[in-house]
C-alpha cells in the first residue's frame, strides 16, 4: 500500500495508519516507528502515536523541500496496515512569517551562553510558568486564547507547561482533568488519546503565536508513582505528539523532589536522580530532531540528575522570599556559569509575582534586571494565580501538605504590572546586541553583587553600549556619587535613563569623562529603580 503526502517545509505534515486488526490494548501491544529519508538520503526514526481505536499517526516537520519516501516499521511485522507501509511525501519550500519556524529550530549558541535559532538568529528567552495551562482550568478556547495573545503581545517568546501530570495534586485529582478526563487512564493502564486530542488544540495555539512550548513531562514525583517502563511511554508519546513543534523538552518539574507527604525523601530523592537521568538518555534516542532539553529543579537542574551531560542547558529555581530570593538568584548564577562543561543558565522558577501577597512589580522588575545583568541566559516569570489557574468561582484550592499559594483570580493576575514591565525591559534589550552583553563590575565604582542588590548592576559591550540597573534610588542628599569608570577614550556616548515601570527617557546628554575616563552619574528626577544606558 502507498499514499501521497503534500505539505511544506518546517510545517507540521500528519497522516494516520488503521489497523484491521483489533487489539485488545494497543497502546502497550503495538510500537509504530516510521523511517523517513529525503531524496538527498538523510533520513528520520519518528515515533508514531496511538490515536484511539485502531489507529496510528504520524507527525513530521520537513526541514528542507523535497520529496520523501516514508516506510513504516511496526512491532507486529505480521500487521500488513502497519508494517512496511509506504508514503511518499512531496515537500514544497515555505517561508513562514511566524519566528519560531522562520528561524529554524531553537540551538545553543556557539558561545554556550546563549540560544539562537538554527539560521543563527538569537533568542531571547523569557518564558511564563502555565503549570496547569493543558487543564480545563483554563478554558478552551477563550481563556487559553486571550492569555496567549496577551503574552506575546508582551513580548513573552515560552510557556512552560506541563504535559498533564500535574505538580501540588496527587494522581487523578480532577483539577488535573482536561475536556476529556486526565492523560492516563486509572493505574496508569493505558494513554488515553483524548486527552491528548484536547491539548493539542493549545499546543498548536502557543505556536501559532509564536509563544515556544517548553513541555514539561510531568511533575518528578510522578515517576515512582509510574514506574521507568511507563514514564518512557509516556515520554515516547509526547515525543510523537508534539516533537515536530517547535518545542522545548523539559524532563520534569522539581525533578528530584518526593512527593510532599512523603516519609522517606532522601532515598525517593536518590532514586529520582538515577531514574531520571535514564528517561533523559531515552528521550535523546528517540527524539528525531534533537530538541532542546533540560530539567525544572528544585534548586539547581545539574545537582538533580546522575548525569547532566544529557542537558542542553541548566534551570535554576532560586526562591520566592523577595529580596532575599534575588541574592541567592545572582549567587547562584555566578557559581553556576563557572561550572564545566559551560551551558546556558536559565532562571527557571523565582519569587512569582503575588505569591504569600507579595512579590509585585518592583520585585520582578529587580529580579529580571539583576538575572540577566549578572550573566543569566533567559528568565521565567510567574505569577501566582496563574500557574495554578485560579478562576473567580473556582480557587485551586490547598497544596497535598494543607493550605495553598493564594487565591488570585488568573484573570486579575495576568494584568500585574510586572509582566508588562518586564516584557518592555526587554524590548528595550532587543534594540541592541543583546547577545554580546557581559557583565562588567569594573565598570562602575560601586558594583552591585549578591551582598548588595541595591547597589547598581552593570553589563555592555566594549565601546558600543553600557546599561546599568540600580534598584535603590540615588538620593541629593546622600552625597553617594556613583561614577561610570573607564570609559573609552575615543568614545563618544549619549546617555539617558530609562523608566523601567513605563519605558520612557529622560534624555542626558552628552557623556563628558574627566581625565581619570570616569563620568558621575547625575541624580535621576524620579527618586525610583532606574535604568541608565550609555550608547554610541
Amino acid at each position: 500500500m502507498s499514499t501521497i503526502i503534500n505539505g511544506l517545509t518546517d510545517q507540521v505534515s500528519e497522516w494516520n495508519y488503521i489497523s484491521r486488526k483489533i487489539y485488545i490494548n494497543p497502546f502497550n501491544e503495538i510500537l509504530l516507528d516510521i523511517i523517513i529519508t529525503h531524496e538527498d538520503g538523510n533520513s528520520w526514526i519518528v515515533p508514531a502515536f496511538w490515536a484511539g481505536e485502531q489507529e496510528w499517526k504520524v507527525r513530521f516537520s520537513p526541514p528542507k523541500h523535497g520529496s520523501y519516501e516514508a516506510v513504516s516499521r511496526c512491532s507486529d511485522t505480521n500487521d500488513l496496515q502497519l508494517h512496511e507501509v509506504r508514503t511518499t511525501l512531496y515537500i514544497s519550500k515555505y517561508e513562514s512569517d511566524n519566528q519560531l519556524y522562520k528561524h529554524g529550530p531553537l540551538q545553543i549558541s556557539d558561545s554556550k551562553q546563549k540560544f539562537k535559532y538554527a539560521d543563527g538568529t538569537p533568542f531571547f528567552w523569557l518564558a511564563d510558568t502555565w503549570w496547569m495551562g493543558l487543564s480545563k482550568r483554563l478554558l478552551w478556547p477563550e481563556d487559553f486564547q486571550l492569555l496567549s495573545a496577551d503574552r506575546a503581545k508582551k513580548g513573552f517568546t515560552i510557556i512552560q507547561v506541563v504535559a498533564g501530570l500535574l505538580p501540588d495534586m496527587d494522581s487523578f485529582d480532577e483539577r488535573g482533568a482536561n475536556e476529556a478526563g486526565f492523560p492516563w487512564k486509572k493505574d496508569y493502564l493505558t494513554i488515553n488519546p483524548a486527552y491528548f486530542d484536547m491539548a493539542d488544540q493549545r499546543i498548536k495555539c502557543l505556536v501559532d503565536s509564536g509563544l515556544m512550548p517548553c513541555i514539561l513531562g510531568s511533575w518528578g514525583y510522578y515517576l515512582l508513582k509510574m514506574g521507568i517502563g511507563k514514564m518512557k511511554q509516556h515520554w515516547r508519546y509526547l515525543v510523537a505528539r508534539w516533537g515536530a513543534y517547535p518545542v522545548v523538552w523539559c524532563l520534569a518539574g522539581e525533578v528530584s523532589m518526593p512527593y510532599y507527604l512523603s516519609e522517606n525523601r532522601d532515598a525517593e530523592s536518590e532514586q529520582l536522580r538515577e531514574g531520571w537521568t535514564q528517561i533523559g538518555h531515552y528521550i535523546k534516542k528517540i527524539d528525531p530532531y534533537s530538541r532542546l532539553l533540560t530539567g525544572h529543579p528544585s534548586y539547581i537542574a545539574r545537582d538533580e540528575l546522575t548525569d547532566d551531560t544529557i542537558m542542553d542547558f541548566n534551570m535554576i529555581q532560586t526562591g520566592h522570599s523577595g529580596v532575599e530570593s534575588v541574592k541567592n538568584t545572582v549567587k547562584t548564577i555566578s557559581s553556576e556559569l563557572k561550572r564545566e562543561p559551560s551551558m546556558p543558565v536559565v532562571v527557571a522558577e523565582v519569587n512569582y509575582e503575588g505569591i504569600i501577597c507579595s512579590n509585585y512589580a518592583d520585585i520582578q522588575r529587580l529580579t529580571f534586571w539583576v538575572s540577566i545583568i549578572s550573566g543569566a541566559s533567559g528568565f521565567t516569570y510567574g505569577a501566582n494565580g496563574i500557574w495554578q489557574v485560579n478562576k473567580h468561582s473556582e480557587p485551586f484550592g490547598n497544596s497535598p501538605n494543607g493550605g495553598n499559594w493564594g487565591g488570585t483570580p488568573w484573570k486579575d493576575a495576568y494584568r500585574f504590572k510586572g509582566s508588562e514591565q518586564i516584557g518592555l525591559a526587554v524590548k528595550l534589550l532587543q534594540k541592541f546586541d543583546w547577545w554580546d552583553f557581559i557583565f562588567h563590575p569594573e565598570w562602575i565604582s560601586l558594583s552591585g553583587d549578591q551582598n548588595n542588590i541595591n547597589a547598581p548592576f552593570l553589563m555592555g559591550i566594549p565601546s558600543k553600549v553600557r546599561i546599568v540597573y540600580c534598584y535603590g534610588p540615588s538620593l541629593p542628599w546622600e552625597n553617594r556619587p556613583l561614577n561610570i569608570l573607564h570609559i573609552e577614550s575615543n568614545i563618544n556616548y549619549n546617555a539617558y535613563f530609562w523608566n523601567p515601570r513605563n519605558g520612557k527617557k529622560q534624555d542626558i546628554g552628552l557623556v563628558e569623562a574627566n581625565a581619570n575616563d570616569e563620568w558621575s552619574i547625575p541624580v535621576p528626577h524620579i527618586f525610583q529603580d532606574w535604568v541608565l544606558i550609555l550608547e554610541v
